[in-house]
């Protein structure tokens, strides 16, 4: 295939970015997850922390007064530069600029609505069931069931309205995406299998 680009959004606990990795393979992708923090750092000449305080959370900037990072002591706060808006802008730019240079794979970040114009384009949504979620954010940051409950109730939070916002659109709702899946039901191993069959013949036609 030519090139082609896999944008994948995800729920806290699904899998989402480990299946991407895996399409990223499959597919010979490069794959963008916190990566585009780097390559929006470089286009705009901002620090990559402040694009890490923004990342997939509106509410940043009142938390940027208190960080103690290079470089954030010297922004004015009064300039438009440093708007959600503008940052959330800078971080399109690299997205788009990824995407010309070869085939991709995009985690969350807006990326399928940065890129709705192109034709080369599928848009996958992974969520799970509960308990499954709450199994892997507890095996994966060691914390309790109420402490994974939280950190996926706040993760989900912050995501839908990042992506609310910036897109108009709402999300996880099915119009945004051309295949949403459970990934509790197969597991992330035959999930991964079905998306890229699903990719191979999304493309084939």
């Amino acid at each position: 295939m030519e090139n082609i680009i896999i944008n994948v959004g995800r729920r806290l606990g699904s899998g989402g970015r480990d299946i991407a990795a895996r399409l990223a393979g499959d597919f010979g992708c490069a794959l963008y997850d916190r990566e585009l923090l780097n390559l929006a750092a470089r286009e705009s000449g901002f620090c990559k922390e402040v694009f890490e305080r923004n990342d997939e959370n509106r509410g940043f900037l009142r938390s940027l007064f208190h960080m103690h990072v290079p470089h954030v002591s010297d922004i004015n706060f009064y300039s438009n530069e440093l708007s959600q808006e503008n940052l959330f802008k800078f971080q399109s730019d690299a997205i788009r600029r990824a995407a010309t240079e070869g085939s991709c794979v995009f985690v969350g970040r807006c990326a399928d609505y940065v890129l709705r114009d192109y034709d080369n384009v599928v848009n996958i949504f992974i969520t799970a069931d509960p308990d499954s979620r709450i199994r892997r954010v507890c095996e994966r940051h060691g914390c309790s069931i109420d402490e994974a409950r939280e950190l996926i109730a706040r993760g989900d939070r912050d995501r839908a309205a990042y992506y609310n916002y910036y897109t108009g659109k709402t999300w996880g709702h099915s119009e945004s995406y051309d295949l949403c899946i459970d990934s509790g039901i197969m597991g992330l191993e035959r999930t991964g299998d079905f998306i890229r069959d699903f990719i191979k013949e999304r493309f084939a036609k």
